[in-house]
């Protein structure tokens, strides 16, 4: 049986409620969730497949019994404590886990509480160990277009000025240096050289001023969907060593398994890695910047001496417990199996759109299904057609896309590819 929907809630929400890139004036609909179970949301009344994740973090679904279980068995105790001297178990024992499974070097752990923060931080980290290390004149990020990296003003400052989201603050942001975007991931041998030529050229060109790269390693998200060739993070590597500059990777979107690495940073180390979304598995927000001693130590040899910045719910227990539970979840889960499987089927049901009308193009990377049109996207055409056919999307721009949880099954994952093709149609 299906639930009535509250007009009234909705009434209020349109009136009062912004929502994330949407209009107070002229809102485009808001759909009311009553409920959630496994890879499923119950919207408008009716149960669909949840092609987002919430946004890419619940990747155990809903209503867990171990995540539910953890929350509650914390919450017991203690909800909050200030993190400013004062610690606890839960965020010792998440900071033992992401030493444990992250690359060896990178064993200091800041724990922010959001993804954008995460970013934030690092970037004053990569700053201020420039200045410990006696070059304050550099104070520039490198980056490549087609980039997003948080809604905050540093983040919006390395996210692509020209196709990005944040255009209109042109002229107030700190002034980055741009790189060209990363060739598409089945990019030949020429192409990866010109990209790597260019790259090299312009690090070359503003080394003085230049305190860090900050990237997407393998999958630029929000900012397009874009999958690029591993060897391009080698080459990221390779400038900053030469040139003195620390390697920023945000993870926040493909962290935990995504992509079907645990982390990308296995493939290359980083200096510092940000990490959030999938952290808690969607259940609370929190995000963690991981650095090595050597950042550390030079933070420390800044005037500061510390990091400049402490967030008010920095290290809540509620998301360390949760985090933790989450971690052991992935880990003692065959979640390998499940993004491949993921990705396998997104594949190959997406396959069929290719070259179709109105389609630019179709691509995936692990648990990333992504059509890109030849045209912007009607989203709200888009995302009826989709719920229609019992799937939650949230197209953007001219992708149509899905990041569903590692949880979904052969039986979910068609509905899925149905939503898809449904709102591509649509769109």
């Amino acid at each position: 049986m299906t639930a009535l929907v509250d007009h009234d809630l909705l009434a209020f929400d349109r009136e009062h409620l912004w929502h994330p890139y949407t209009s107070m004036t002229a809102p485009t609909p808001a759909h009311l969730v009553t409920g959630a179970r496994g890879c499923e949301l119950e919207v408008d009344g009716a149960w669909v497949v949840d092609g987002m994740a919430s946004w890419w973090s619940a990747i155990h679904g809903y209503r867990h019994p171990a995540l539910d279980a953890a929350l509650a068995e914390q919450a017991g105790r203690f909800s909050h404590v200030m993190f400013g001297g004062l610690t606890h178990e839960p965020a010792v024992g998440l900071g033992r886990r992401l030493v444990e499974i992250t690359p060896a070097p990178l064993e200091r752990v800041f724990l922010a509480d959001s993804g954008s923060v995460s970013v934030e931080v690092a970037m004053k980290m990569v700053l201020q160990y420039q200045r410990g290390r006696g070059r304050p004149e550099r104070t520039r990020m490198l980056t490549v277009l087609g980039g997003y990296h948080g809604d905050t003003f540093d983040c919006m400052s390395v996210t692509d000025p020209v196709g990005g989201m944040h255009s209109m603050w042109a002229g107030l942001l700190p002034d980055q240096v741009f790189g060209p975007q990363p060739p598409s991931y089945d990019a030949g041998a020429p192409e990866l050289a010109t990209w790597a030529a260019g790259l090299r050229s312009l690090a070359a060109r503003h080394a003085h001023e230049l305190a860090g790269i900050i990237v997407e390693p393998l999958l630029q998200g929000a900012g397009g969907m874009h999958p690029y060739p591993a060897a391009c993070l080698q080459v990221f590597r390779e400038i900053a060593d030469e040139h003195g500059l620390l390697l920023v990777f945000d993870e926040i979107a493909t962290g935990f398994g995504r992509t079907g690495h645990l982390f990308v940073s296995e493939l290359v180390t980083p200096d510092v890695l940000c990490l959030g979304k999938a952290l808690t598995g969607g259940y609370l927000t929190l995000a963690a910047v991981l650095t090595t001693d050597e950042v550390a130590r030079g933070i420390s040899a800044s005037e500061a001496g510390v990091v400049m910045h402490g967030p008010t719910f920095m290290g809540n227990p509620l998301a360390c417990a949760v985090a933790s539970a989450s971690i052991d979840l992935l880990l003692e889960g065959d979640w390998s199996r499940r993004v491949g499987a993921l990705g396998d089927g997104l594949a190959t049901g997406l396959a069929p759109l290719r070259g179709t009308p109105g389609v630019r193009d179709v691509r995936t990377i692990g648990a990333v299904g992504v059509v890109q049109l030849d045209h912007p996207v009607d989203v709200v055409a888009a995302t009826d057609a989709a719920l229609a056919a019992g799937v939650w999307l949230r197209p953007f721009r001219d992708l149509i896309y899905a990041m569903p949880p590692y949880v979904t099954g052969p039986a979910e994952l068609d509905r899925l590819v149905a939503g898809i093709t449904a709102a591509v149609r649509a769109g």
